[in-house]
């Protein structure tokens, strides 16, 4: 019996839907209101529609990372869902000070779901954790290498 699983760029969506779900139970655990939903819904759209477009650009995002994924996977040691999550959490640490662009210039910095993130300890454990997990589930649903 061999092993499916989805193409990387579903899984990615999906790995990011989950992500997305996630934010509102971590929100409460580190008393910290930073939704990566809200900071790239409401950079695009106005009123309540700033949730679709947040939610669509992050399983955009998603897909990307899991096309990229697939690339750097087929040359990777590590298995499969191992190789995900380091992935997932050297994009976080590399990245994460260019959220020092999203304090100064965000066009609503400062609303619910966007508060200062560069020097916020708890959106950085906040966002640690969603990144391993959404590279737990890119790991686990992609189709196994071949």
């Amino acid at each position: 019996m061999t092993k499916r699983g989805l193409h990387p760029a579903a899984a990615g969506a999906l790995a990011a839907t989950a992500w997305s779900a996630l934010e509102p139970i971590d929100k409460r655990l580190f008393g910290c209101d930073y939704s990566d939903v809200a900071v790239l819904g409401k950079a695009v759209a106005r009123g309540r529609g700033w949730l679709p477009a947040g939610l669509g650009l992050h399983a955009i995002n998603g897909a990307l990372f899991g096309l990229t994924y697939d690339v750097i996977r087929r040359r990777s040691p590590l298995g499969d869902r191992a190789t995900a999550v380091a992935m997932a959490l050297a994009e976080h640490v590399a990245l994460y000070p260019l959220s020092g662009l999203v304090d100064h210039y965000h066009p609503r910095r400062g609303e619910n779901g966007i508060p200062p993130l560069l020097t916020n300890p708890r959106a950085f454990l906040q966002a640690t954790v969603r990144h391993a997990l959404f590279g737990a589930v890119l790991g686990g649903l992609s189709r196994p290498r071949s």
